[in-house]
């Protein structure tokens, strides 16, 4: 545990990457989502530090514990910062799991890095290839989506998050997959990071482009997403990004919403342990796109 030194800086000071390195065994780095903080991984980890692998979750910067600049809120950034995460902790055989808009570090790496040091990739519920909606991109979400929510972000961002939340998990009158201690919980998550950066991580995570990225990314990648998600919908997203990566394996979550990593987290963590230890076996049921 502790802070990692980008060689990004701000006012003379680095910027630092709040972190832990928990277990040992082959490292596999996760990538939260927004706007919550490496402590929504909290499932995960467990199950993966328990079955002999070694799990480094970080804030992104911006969020949770780490240093919140007023500028580079950008995935040239970000994925920056990821690399320095992966130098400063000299990390070979990696397995990159991005979470939404963590998809989107683990995609730019390949491109902008050539995937050094990794030897899987895990793509869950991810922001790829493009949300939103232009000439060439006519599936897209419309602009004003991204826009409205900034918008009541600066307006009232606890509000936000608490409406957000719902609607992540898939709450309803009918159904409530979390208790609502924890989802006071995640909201409280939420609530660490930053006004501008929860605003400006909008603009980046809705505007990048990343279907070069996805060309260049040359491990095998698990590809994970929930057809009842409302946040990032399976049609503009994970569809398209299965047809563009040549090495994949795609798997449906049915009735899962944005955060299966809480309510299908049984499932998620099988399929990680799986695909991570035993890649040559791994047979996902719901296959659209890829290789068995």
């Amino acid at each position: 545990m502790g802070y990692i030194k980008t060689k990004s800086m701000e006012k003379g000071q680095p910027i630092e990457l709040y972190y832990q390195d928990l277990g040992e065994g082959k490292p596999v780095v996760l990538i939260h989502g927004w706007p919550l903080s490496q402590e929504m991984w909290e499932y995960q980890v467990n199950a993966l530090v328990e079955n002999g692998l070694r799990v480094i979750t970080y804030d992104r910067r911006g969020f949770g514990k780490s240093s919140k600049p007023l500028n580079g809120y950008d995935y040239d950034t970000f994925t920056d910062d990821l690399r320095a995460v992966l130098d400063t902790l000299n990390l070979e055989d990696v397995t990159l799991v991005g979470f939404s808009m963590g998809g989107g570090e683990v995609v730019r790496y390949f491109s902008r890095y050539g995937g050094s040091r990794v030897s899987q990739a895990v793509l869950l519920g991810a922001v790829t290839p493009f949300l939103l909606k232009t000439k060439d991109n006519p599936d897209g979400a419309h602009k004003e989506i991204f826009t409205n929510a900034i918008n009541v972000i600066k307006e009232d961002r606890i509000g936000f998050i608490d409406m957000f939340g719902q609607q992540f998990f898939g709450v309803t009158k009918e159904h409530r997959p979390l208790s609502d201690p924890l989802l006071e919980y995640y909201r409280t998550l939420a609530s660490f990071a930053g006004p501008i950066p929860t605003q400006k991580a909008v603009t980046a995570y809705s505007e990048t482009d990343f279907r070069k990225d996805l060309k260049a990314v040359n491990v095998p990648t698990l590809i994970i997403h929930g057809d009842a998600d409302d946040i990032v919908p399976i049609g503009i997203s994970s569809d398209k990004t299965a047809q563009m990566i040549p090495d994949n394996y795609y798997k449906i979550y049915h009735g899962a919403p944005h955060g299966f990593f809480y309510t299908h987290k049984e499932q998620l963590n099988e399929d990680l342990l799986e695909f991570i230890l035993h890649q040559d076996h791994f047979e996902p049921v719901n296959v659209k796109s890829g290789r068995r």
